[in-house]
Formats: C-alpha cells, structure tokens, sequence
C-alpha cells in the first residue's frame, strides 16, 4: 500500500479530519528489519496523553526509535499519519496469536509466553491517544474512526474484520491495551465491510470495557505474583551482579532463612550468657569445663529453636 492508496483509503471511508505529518511517507525503520509481507492491523492505546503525543509516536525516543505507529488517532478524533513502512510498535509477538489473524479466525487465544514472530514486520500498528486508565474511556469520535480506519486496510487488502488484533491478544506483555471489547470491535469493522465504503449510519458506541481478568486462572495469577524476577535480590548475594532480580517466593525462602540464622545466633548468644553466669562463684576445675558447659547450653538452645521454628510452620 503506497502513501497515496492510503490517503483515498481512509477518505473514502469518510475519514475527513487527517493531518498527514512533514515526512511520513519515509519514515519507517525498513533499514533495521523486515517490512511485510503485511497480514494484520493491530489496535493500540498510547497509555498516555496530551499535545505531545504526535511528536512522540513519529520521533520515538532514544530507547525506543519511532516511528512508534503507522497512524495516531487523537481524543478530538483527528488522524495523523506517522509512518509508512516498519514501526516500532507491535514488538515480538506470540505465534499462536499471529496465526489467528494470519488465518483470520473468528477467535483470537491467549497468546502464548513464547514470542518467535516479529509483529513489526507482519502488523500495521493504530495508536489511540488513551491514557489506559480503567475509568478513561475513548471518545465516541476516536471509535468512530477507529472502526473506519481498521476497515479502510482491511477492504484494501482484502482482508476479513479477524486481521484485525490488539497488542493484548498478541503478547502477555500488554494485558489490557487496549482496554476495549476487541471482539464487538471487530463486529462493528465488519459490519462497515459489509457495506461500501462510503457507508455513513454515525459513530457506534465505544465497547463497554472488557473484564482484564476474563481467562486468567488462579495459577496465572500465582506465577506472576510469585514467580516472575521482578524484585531487587539481596546485594551480598555471591550471584548478585548476574542476577539482580529475585521472583517473590524466592525472597521470602531467603527472609526465612536468614530469620532462622538470626533466631539460632540469638539463642546461642543467650545461652552462653546464662550458662556463664550459673558458674559464676562454683568451683570449676579448668577452662575446659566452662567452654564444655557452655557448648553443651549452646547445642541444646539451638536445638530447641529448631523444633520451635519446626513447628510453627507446620501449624
């Protein structure tokens, strides 16, 4: 698709508010990696707002280069054309999700963990100014033409609504962005495909919000409580240096375990002290006899807590 059969794309799709940015038709990252063979369009939210957006999602930044999409779409429902070509905005994406819209099911699953496609050489990429926030919803302008702008590729290609995805059916990274009901999203991409493209019967409502937890086990949520490297290890770690992060049940294993070295240290400290002192003023032989005795309260102290400490994790 050439930056001119885009432009008559989205204009006869009644797409009138666009502002095509200074050098748009070249600005793409094709000279870092493939672009196409293109078979999807995905849906974005920009997780932030405000007049900077269009300058951010074309120019990227210094870790991230842009551009970040192929198109913004504004609260006021004004579009602008950031890219044509390779953008940094799907990532690596699961294969069992890019096969749902390479096939174009009706049904798009929980994308595996593992990520071997490159989303940025497969997928057009949609960014809808939003801020993400659960109670934030899209304008009824922004889905309007959100639904229009998808259609427009989709009948332009050739393409059914279920080439249509979002970055959360495409990676576990980005579990709800964005947050609308991509399934009625795509029905209402459809039902403008079944018509021409001049079709104009008003902007649909925006989706209610979809449920972030629909799908997710009481494992799911398990593993990534306890199981994901997210928190700072312990600095005198021999390993530190190459492994700086700890999953959560990792740490606390290690609590507990320097609490148990900490209760048997207080405990052999105390009974050394109190064996001392009962031989305060008795006739002990030798220095053999005192360290002897002390050892012998010390042994038993420390076996005593471990039976204690024992036992209360079993309760």
């Amino acid at each position: 698709m050439t930056p001119d059969q885009w432009l008559k794309a989205l204009r006869a799709e009644g797409i009138t508010d666009i502002v095509e940015m200074a050098g748009w038709r070249t600005n793409n990252r094709n000279s870092r990696g493939a672009w196409g063979p293109v078979h999807a369009t995905m849906v974005h939210h920009t997780a932030g707002e405000g007049t900077g957006m269009p300058g951010l999602v074309f120019n990227g930044t210094s870790a991230l280069p842009g551009p970040l999409c192929h198109d913004f779409l504004a609260r006021s429902g004004r579009l602008y054309l950031v890219g044509n070509g390779r953008a940094n905005h799907a990532g690596t994406v699961a294969a069992n999700a890019y096969r749902a819209v390479l096939n174009e099911q009706s049904t798009h699953p929980k994308p595996d963990a593992a990520e071997p496609i490159d989303g940025n050489s497969v997928s057009y990429g949609l960014e809808v100014e939003n801020s993400g926030a659960a109670d934030r919803p899209w304008t009824a302008k922004q889905y309007d033409v959100a639904v229009r702008v998808q259609a427009a590729r989709c009948r332009f290609h050739g393409w059914t609504a279920n080439s249509v995805w979002a970055h959360k059916e495409a990676t576990r990274r980005k579990p709800v962005d964005p947050r609308i009901d991509m399934n009625k999203f795509r029905r209402d991409v459809a039902e403008r495909l079944g018509h021409p493209a001049s079709w104009n019967p008003g902007a649909p409502k925006p989706p209610t919000e979809e449920d972030p937890m629909a799908g997710i086990t009481k494992q799911d949520i398990y593993d990534a409580v306890w199981k994901t490297d997210q928190i700072a290890g312990p600095a005198d770690e021999p390993d530190h240096k190459t492994n700086p992060t700890w999953q959560a049940q990792s740490i606390v294993k290690d609590i507990q375990a320097r609490v148990r070295a900490l209760q048997k240290s207080e405990a052999a400290q105390s009974a050394a002290i109190t064996a001392l002192a009962g031989l305060v003023g008795k006739q002990i032989d030798t220095t053999s006899d005192v360290v002897a005795a002390v050892r012998a309260a010390i042994a038993e102290a420390v076996i005593d807590v471990d039976v204690n400490v024992t036992s209360s994790t079993n309760t």
